[in-house]
């Protein structure tokens, strides 16, 4: 449907959709550009979240998993160095400063780190509406047929529902956890992102834990496996991969260039066939990799049970699961693949850590989403600034974090240029301002 405008609703500058890092980082970009301006010329800016508080990626916090990004990348600090937003800033008011420093590592924990996004998210939730799940993105039409605005609609726990209006939209719903055809998730078999809180629920039900299988060659699949054999000591753990073994990530000084904000001008402006090869070329420092300090300690696990005779950690390798039937416990099917020979498990738990895959925005949409131009795949078209690419009568903007790995590089749905991005998109908002009021 398309909304008139009626002219008395209040119009923000700013609605985001979901308030996961690429959100937070943009909304403290907003803050700090409104610090020290007068109201009238400060961006209003107000972002919908679903989840009732802050949380990225809860299922995964393991207790000794670290980031696989340098701190220095964190909400603000290729933004502006000297934010006080910025992870130091964060250790410094938590007392940690000296303490981190002394380990001489890039890298925190992810737990640290997610406690460094909650401290940030909570400086600036004046700016969010948590409880809120978007449900229609409506245009909003002039009587010109111009569309200057859009009328973002969300629903509480309770079902009511409240519309925003805004002059442009931030779309950061973040990627929904792939399942693969055939199988489906349940009491016993989980996808990798809710893995902590179902193993600790199985953990406290007393339940016995004989033999956990985990689908998947990346890196959250080896911390699973690795975290499965810790927690259920009496539990034998199999890795099931169709490799034939975990390939070392890429993350050698070269390779990470690609990751550089530089990287996403010279992927932006590179032909379609220039820009399929680098995502070819370079899948190796982010799909289907591990840490090598990951792939050495589960060898070294697998070998001293060899040793010792006792040997729970298994490699299903060059293997696909092809079948799983339910019960208690599960039978899973694994096909070893060179010879079609077939084992049946029996297993307590199916962890499927098998990706993520970007969310479907058009169903979003709604309306909204047949104002946008898409290219020869049927792919949205995005220009440089993240703004959507919409039929001529549209000047609202749609902006878009995460989703555009076809047009702005592998960076799309990673953390390592959310503070430049975040800089990108709010530069954009205000020059689009400028020409509103220039008219």
């Amino acid at each position: 449907m398309n909304a008139p405008v009626t002219g008395s609703e209040p119009v923000h500058d700013l609605v985001g959709i979901g308030f996961g890092p690429s959100n937070l980082a943009l909304s403290i970009a907003v803050e700090e550009h409104n610090a020290h301006l007068a109201a009238d010329r400060r961006l209003d800016a107000l972002f919908l979240e679903r989840q009732p508080r802050f949380g990225w990626h809860r299922g995964m916090l393991i207790d000794d998993a670290t980031m696989q990004v340098s701190f220095l990348k964190d909400l603000v600090t290729l933004r502006n160095p000297t934010s006080d937003y910025s992870f130091l800033c964060f250790l410094r008011e938590r007392g940690r400063l000296i303490d981190f420093l002394n380990q001489k590592t890039l890298f925190p924990l992810r737990a640290e780190f997610h406690e460094y996004f909650e401290w940030a998210a909570a400086r600036v939730a004046h700016q969010v509406s948590y409880g809120s799940e978007v449900v229609a993105v409506d245009p909003v039409r002039a009587d010109d047929g111009e569309v200057r605005c859009f009328d973002v609609t969300s629903r509480d726990a309770g079902g009511a529902r409240t519309t925003h209006r805004a002059r442009n939209i931030s779309v950061a719903l973040g990627l929904e956890a792939h399942v693969p055809p055939g199988l489906s998730l349940g009491e016993r078999v989980w996808h990798n992102s809710a893995l902590i809180p179902r193993a600790e629920e199985l953990a406290r039900s007393g339940a016995p834990v004989r033999r956990a299988v985990v689908l998947g060659a990346g890196q959250s699949a080896a911390e699973s496996v690795d975290y499965l054999h810790r927690t259920f000591p009496d539990a034998e753990v199999c890795s099931v991969f169709a490799k034939y073994g975990y390939t070392p990530a890429d993350d050698s000084p070269f390779a990470n260039r690609v990751f550089d904000p530089d990287a996403v001008d010279v992927y932006f402006s590179a032909p379609s066939e220039v820009k399929q090869s680098l995502l070819d070329y370079h899948r190796s420092t982010n799909y289907s990799v591990v840490d090598m300090d990951l792939i050495e300690s589960l060898y070294a696990t697998a070998y001293r049970e060899k040793v010792a005779g006792r040997e729970r950690l298994r490699f299903l390798n060059v293997s696909r699961i092809r079948e799983v039937s339910p019960g208690a416990p599960l039978d899973v099917t694994v096909e070893f693949l060179p010879t079609g020979e077939r084992e049946v498990l029996a297993a307590d738990i199916l962890v499927l850590a098998t990706g993520y895959r970007p969310r479907d925005l058009g169903a979003l949409l709604g309306d909204a989403a047949k104002l946008c131009l898409r290219d020869d795949g049927d792919a949205l078209r995005v220009d440089r600034d993240h703004r959507v690419e919409t039929v001529p009568e549209v000047t609202a903007g749609i902006y878009l974090q995460g989703g555009t790995e076809h047009t702005h590089g592998l960076t799309s749905t990673l953390l390592s240029t959310v503070a430049v991005r975040a800089e990108e998109i709010h530069r954009s908002l205000l020059d689009g301002r400028k020409v509103t009021a220039a008219v």
